[in-house]
């Protein structure tokens, strides 16, 4: 080959190097959403598009129910002190609760073309929402029933299942729910106050899923969208369990607690919170093929050098496709909601790497 071709050949070889590291350099980004005038913001939910929802302190203090999007940043969805706590899929549907009065909360679903729907869960004047599944159609919490003890329930296209305790139990909460929402997953609690994970299907009903080795309860916060990977706390340890291993302890960051708040679509990726060596509570990634990652570390680059002051504490929900972590950190000092966008390899990054391989070995072949 000439040495003209060779030349030609080998700067295509660096430019396509330096378009792969400039195009994942500038995709990863940390946004701290602010707030709607007050004092403070936590996340509890993100779509697949890196849609947050929330709540926030307005300038009166009070907190506000928030839906965040990168065009139209923070926007409060209800006029009343409320919560959001999960969003659909592609960030279209809302739920959370709302203060009502006369006296009373209330769980609500939420689209921009309805606004805030309060559900009618068994006449209860108590209740709140905390799981939707992926397309909507379906939302997971708790009410108080007519003996004043909650429940966990089931609400799709306004049909309500009361899903009862564990055997002796008295309270129950649920927390997540499956893609198309026939799995819920969350806690059921007995007269001392010890709960128990459970995974509940229409099939099977409620089906305890116990604790780790050692500990004496357990919650669960999450569940994968075929309904088949749960994660949660037990014992104060974050934990994964499947119908084959049963519970995974996922470690902490080197202190003694941790708790999983979030789970990918897939079930591979878990986020949460855990102390480090410092005792110092901090938001971590755990993936099927890494241990658990201190996400102030692995994206300091994005943060100022000061981490006393600026850091990420609590990892509350990770997008189903496990590009986007939201939670809530320290933004100076401040309390403040956050969006981290990881970006995995996609599609066309890893096409860009399978050419720039094949250059490699034609340039190798040609020497």
């Amino acid at each position: 080959m000439r040495l003209g071709t060779q030349i030609r050949i080998g700067a295509l070889t660096s430019a396509a190097i330096v378009s792969l590291l400039a195009t994942a350099g500038w995709s990863q980004s940390l946004t701290w959403l602010g707030s709607l005038g007050g004092s403070g913001s936590w996340a509890y939910g993100v779509s697949n598009n890196g849609v947050v929802v929330g709540t926030a302190k307005n300038e009166d203090g009070q907190e506000r129910a928030f839906r965040w999007t990168a065009d139209g940043g923070m926007r409060e969805i209800d006029t009343r002190w409320s919560v959001a706590r999960g969003v659909s899929a592609d960030g279209s549907v809302v739920v959370g609760w709302t203060y009502i009065t006369p006296g009373g909360q209330r769980a609500f679903r939420w689209t921009e073309t309805e606004g805030i729907q309060l559900l009618d869960i068994f006449d209860s004047n108590t209740s709140e929402a905390y799981g939707v599944s992926a397309n909507g159609t379906a939302v997971v919490g708790w009410f108080v029933n007519d003996s004043g003890l909650k429940r966990a329930f089931r609400w799709a296209n306004g049909s309500v299942d009361d899903l009862g305790t564990l055997p002796g139990d008295l309270y129950s909460e649920a927390w997540g729910v499956s893609a198309d929402g026939s799995v819920v997953v969350g806690f059921s609690t007995d007269a001392s106050g010890r709960s128990r994970a459970f995974r509940w299907t229409a099939d099977r009903g409620m089906q305890n899923l116990g604790v780790l080795p050692g500990g004496s309860f357990s919650s669960a916060h999450g569940v994968s969208a075929d309904g088949r990977v749960v994660i949660g706390l037990s014992g104060y340890r974050a934990f994964r369990w499947t119908e084959s291993d049963g519970m995974q302890d996922l470690g902490t960051l080197g202190g003694f607690r941790s708790i999983g708040f979030g789970i990918s679509a897939d079930g591979s990726v878990v986020v949460g919170s855990s102390e480090n060596r410092g005792l110092q509570e901090r938001a971590f990634r755990w993936t099927t093929t890494a241990e658990m990652e201190n996400l102030t570390e692995i994206y300091n680059y994005l943060l100022p050098p000061d981490t006393s002051s600026y850091y990420l504490a609590i990892a509350r929900a990770v997008s189903p496709n496990g590009r986007y972590i939201a939670g809530i950190g320290s933004n100076g000092g401040l309390i403040d909601a956050f969006l981290l966008d990881t970006v995995p390899e996609p599609a066309s990054l890893l096409a860009l790497g399978a050419g720039l391989t094949g250059l490699l070995r034609l340039r190798r072949r040609t020497r």
